[in-house]
């Protein structure tokens, strides 16, 4: 991740009542993560109306590291993460707008950029008619552990 010029985020505080990654054995999964940055959203709106695709391609890669934050600290350590198995990325959309695996290569992008094959995850990319605080995207995602 240093090489890339990344570091993981604080784990967001959860906005109800769950924890922000659950891990069962070596899998892990983590709640929906928003792309707050410094605990507030740069950006709200429906995609492909107030939002760009583009800038929401870069919302999403916030999600996914806030979402690797939550995964690592599960974990342990983001070194203790062997693969990311999956990501679904849930996208607030505009009608008639159906981009939305555009938007959520931002997530793919970096989780293969980090992880390089073991990055390479089934994934989902929904359209949705809103996300809470009027978040533009949200992404979750699951990742196996090396194990204890």
């Amino acid at each position: 991740m240093r090489e890339l010029g990344l570091e993981l985020p604080p784990v967001p505080v959860p906005a109800g009542a769950y924890v922000p990654a659950v891990r069962d054995g070596a899998t892990i999964w983590t709640a929906g993560q928003l792309p707050l940055v410094a605990g507030s959203l740069p950006e709200t709106g429906l995609v492909g109306a107030e939002v760009t695709p583009e800038r929401a391609a870069g919302l999403a890669r916030i999600c996914a590291l806030n979402a690797l934050a939550a995964a690592a600290e599960a974990a342990g350590g983001i070194d203790r993460i062997r693969r990311v198995v999956k990501l679904v990325g849930f996208v607030a959309s505009a009608p008639g707008f159906t981009a939305q695996p555009a938007v959520i290569n931002g997530a793919s992008d970096l989780v293969g950029q980090i992880f390089g094959d073991a990055g390479r995850h089934a994934r989902s990319a929904v359209g949705v008619a809103a996300l809470p605080l009027g978040a533009p995207v949200e992404v979750e995602l699951v990742a196996l552990t090396h194990g204890d």
